[in-house]
């Protein structure tokens, strides 16, 4: 039996912003469920650094009260063991304290990720200061989450400050959306099976959807959620990433930059935004629930909690085919999903009394169940003639493959450690969807 787990050389991960929300509910049990199945070498360390003052002893406690929360820690030898892989540093990272401290724990020769779960604002100063301190190696990686600017111009500033310090073979930006094993096997369904790819143009498409709705709202997330709006924290990131996914060119290779230069090419190849096929909105206070403005904390407020668009992919596939874009918070139902809508049958061989014929829909599910499904006319059973029914073929990946899909965090952090850029995005990838934005 093919084992599961691909194994990485011990590492050392510094995680900025070790105390913080991300931290402890995301990469601490992303980490401790790789620990579980074995992924994590011995030696390998997850150094913490943040501003409170706390030693190693202390950040092993908080640790395992998250893991506790987050990741239903077990009481044994496995949490025992992984907490031992744990260490900390406190460290100002706008000062001199803490970094001849950091530079001491860490080993050298071996792989150095530096994750920056910290305000966007601190991307560069880190990366400064990482450099300053001579801690970068040609093993280093850096790791920033999203937003990666709030524009095109702060884009291409940040990309310019980590390209001082970081080749771009060395930059991880991460996108927790890529890391979902239903987005991932977008590429599977369309390059591994003769059955799409030939259907997969706008001969055969009607239109595609691609929807990223949430039930929350923004408390808690008001201030910064107020200077960005769903197109800027959602379109140009997470929609974008399916979009490209689902519309580009077979790579020549399943690698790192040839898939990304063929997402690249799909968003240069996107018309520009027609400001009449764009709908913003923003959620009114309702079923106990207050208004955005409310939570955002600002009455005059315009920004938009929802976003829907329609985009045109300028190339000879998708010449003709509309692409919907839509997403919002305090919506209905939380979903993720992409829905492929074929072209009606061009005729109906079943007389007048048949209903119309309607095109196929696949459906691809990331979230609440991941799993795909297929809609298709079919004859209902029984005498009494050709009666047509609609039905659905319906695959959820942890039923079918009888194992517990892991975390996207998890896959992400270890294609860091083993410098997997395949599903992260690349500075000049970033800058166009901006530039689309």
């Amino acid at each position: 039996m093919v084992s599961r787990v691909i194994p990485v050389a011990p590492f050392d991960l510094v995680v900025f912003g070790a105390t913080g929300d991300l931290a402890r509910r995301k990469l601490l049990p992303a980490l401790f469920r790789r620990h579980l199945v074995g992924q994590m070498p011995a030696g390998a360390r997850v150094i913490g650094a943040a501003r409170s003052a706390m030693d190693a002893a202390g950040f092993r406690a908080m640790a395992a009260d998250a893991l506790a929360e987050f990741a239903g820690g077990e009481d044994g030898a496995g949490l025992a063991a992984f907490l031992d892989a744990l260490d900390y540093v406190a460290l100002d990272v706008a000062g001199d304290s803490g970094w001849d401290a950091l530079a001491a724990k860490l080993e050298p020769g071996r792989v150095r990720a530096f994750y920056l779960s910290v305000a966007p604002s601190l991307f560069g100063p880190i990366a400064d200061r990482l450099d300053a301190a001579g801690l970068i190696t040609p093993e280093s990686r850096i790791v920033v989450e999203k937003p990666f600017g709030h524009d095109l111009a702060s884009a291409r500033e940040l990309n310019a400050r980590l390209a001082r310090h970081f080749a771009e073979s060395q930059i991880f930006r991460i996108d927790h959306y890529l890391g979902k094993e239903t987005v991932q096997n977008l590429m599977a369904v369309r390059f591994a099976n003769a059955l799409f790819e030939p259907l997969w143009n706008a001969r055969h498409v009607d239109h595609v959807q691609i929807a990223v709705a949430e039930t929350l709202g923004v408390a808690g997330r008001g201030a910064y959620y107020d200077a960005t709006g769903a197109m800027r924290d959602m379109v140009q990131n997470h929609l974008m990433q399916l979009l490209c996914l689902i519309a580009m060119e077979p790579p020549a290779r399943f690698e790192a930059d040839a898939v990304r230069d063929e997402k690249l090419k799909v968003i240069r190849a996107l018309e520009p935004l027609d400001p009449a096929q764009v709908v913003r909105g923003q959620y009114r206070a309702g079923n106990g629930a207050p208004s955005y403005a409310e939570e955002a904390g600002n009455p005059a407020s315009r920004t938009e909690s929802f976003v829907a668009l329609k985009a045109a992919i300028g190339n000879w596939r998708w010449a003709g085919t509309p692409f919907y874009l839509r997403t919002g918070k305090r919506l209905r139902a939380r979903l993720s999903e992409i829905a492929v809508a074929f072209r009606d049958p061009p005729h109906s061989i079943f007389g007048p009394r048949a209903p119309a014929l309607r095109g196929n829909v696949l459906i691809i599910r990331l979230q609440p169940d991941e799993g795909i499904t297929l809609r298709m006319t079919i004859k209902e059973p029984g005498p009494g003639g050709m009666r047509l029914t609609e039905v659905s073929l319906d695959m959820s990946f942890a039923e079918a493959l009888r194992v517990a899909l892991p975390d996207a965090y998890e896959r992400l952090v270890m294609d860091v450690i083993r410098g997997d850029q395949t599903l992260f995005m690349r500075g000049d990838e970033v800058e166009a969807a901006w530039a689309w934005i």
